[in-house]
């Protein structure tokens, strides 16, 4: 069966991705695990239903110690970053209450074309969500954060068009960047931990691609000796690399604000 005749239309539908994954299911005997298994599986299915996506209605792979999920369409994937991260955190921490060893997740989201056929989901959309469920960040948070027992990884297309919009049960002053750089794969994404601030990402793993912003022809002091022409301003992490501009007057250094103070002179 093609993906035509599954999906609907040739190439895929744009769907929402989950992937799922148990932290250190290796070190877990098998009692463990089947219990681990059994827990996961109660909290997506609580999850879901907690936003209205009944059994049946979505597809559904089993990972061994993970779960990768493809959502209908018509699902608001605003619910999914919101109540449905809420209630999965929830359903942990119910279960995790008094319980050694925890069952601890990361969990990679994205949205984009998804192609289904007899054997299961393709696409880039799902690359995307196994590669920052699995990335390098996300396994250090996790192994080295063992109080957390909840991450979720967002691409950089869900951040900024889903998350960044903000809802109920959405938190994305609360999410960090970081590079993902995994086979071809070098995407920037968005890390969270529920209930908590920030992560706790590295400095080294923090975003610090350049951000490249224009300045004006002609500032408000002196004409300067140098001529006309714009300026351009590198800004990444701390340093900031300013190309062919000549400082005149009172000027005391550049000021590291949000994104929408990015690089405004003090």
């Amino acid at each position: 069966m093609s993906s035509a005749e599954v999906n609907g239309v040739a190439g895929g539908i744009h769907r929402f991705v989950v992937f799922g994954d148990i932290c250190g299911s290796g070190t877990l005997g098998m009692a463990e695990k089947e219990l681990h298994r059994a827990a996961m599986y109660a909290a997506f299915d609580e999850a879901y239903g907690s936003v209205g996506v009944e059994p049946g209605t979505f597809h559904q792979e089993d990972r061994g110690d993970g779960i990768l999920t493809a959502l209908r369409p018509d699902v608001p994937p605003r619910l999914m970053v919101g109540r449905w991260i809420d209630t999965l955190y929830e359903s942990l921490r119910a279960h995790n209450t008094g319980r050694s060893p925890r069952l601890r997740l990361r969990i990679g989201m994205n949205a984009g074309l998804v192609a289904q056929d007899a054997h299961g989901l393709v696409g880039r959309a799902v690359d995307l969500a196994a590669r920052l469920c699995d990335s390098a960040p996300a396994k250090r948070i996790m192994a080295e954060s063992q109080e957390v027992d909840l991450l979720v990884v967002v691409s950089d297309w869900l951040y900024g068009n889903v998350v960044a919009e903000g809802g109920r049960y959405v938190e994305p002053t609360h999410y960090r960047p970081a590079r993902v750089r995994s086979k071809e794969t070098d995407e920037t994404a968005w890390f969270h931990v529920p209930r908590r601030t920030a992560p706790p990402l590295t400095g080294t793993e923090r975003e610090r691609e350049p951000r490249t912003g224009v300045g004006p022809s002609r500032g408000d002091g002196p004409t300067p000796r140098t001529g006309g022409g714009n300026r351009t301003y590198h800004i990444g992490g701390d340093v900031v690399d300013v190309h062919g501009n000549t400082f005149h007057g009172d000027f005391t250094g550049i000021r590291k604000g949000t994104a929408a103070g990015v690089g405004e002179p003090e």
